[in-house]
């Protein structure tokens, strides 16, 4: 079993706060992050699939096949936006980390040509990440 890994980045303001918290509870949550500015953060996610190679290609997913679904599915719909205002993939949802994780799986999963999806990491500062293993936490 092979595992094949992409990075991809992009920039993207957010505010985390849940309507079913008062402000004071947000604040007492959420900190200065959820200021009601919003602030920034230079994502990074990684993407890994896992598989067999193709006896004819050789390969489990093509790299560049990957990072093209990567940029029209994961960059292009969020790189430089607001994940709370621009977004409706994201509308209603605190975008905490783990929840844009598995929001940006649920949108990939299915994109996936060669191979399966195993895990995504999303990272928000470096010393700050998420991995995701899916619904059934890698047991599939």
């Amino acid at each position: 079993m092979f595992l094949i890994k992409r990075k991809v980045s992009f920039s993207a303001a957010h505010r985390l706060y849940s309507d079913a918290l008062s402000d004071e509870e947000n604040r007492a949550v959420y900190g200065k992050c959820s200021n009601p500015n919003y602030h920034g953060h230079n994502f990074s996610l990684e993407v890994a699939v896992k598989g067999e190679p193709d006896p004819r290609t050789g390969m489990v997913i093509n790299f560049k096949t990957l990072g093209e679904i990567l940029e029209r599915e994961v960059v292009e719909q969020l790189d430089h936006r607001n994940l709370n205002l621009e977004v409706d993939w994201l509308r209603g949802v605190v975008p905490t980390a783990e929840n844009l994780v598995r929001a940006i799986w649920e949108i990939l999963e299915s994109k996936i040509p060669q191979g399966r999806l195993h895990s995504l990491t999303l990272s928000e500062t470096e010393s700050s990440s998420v991995t995701y293993f899916g619904p059934h936490g890698g047991t599939t």
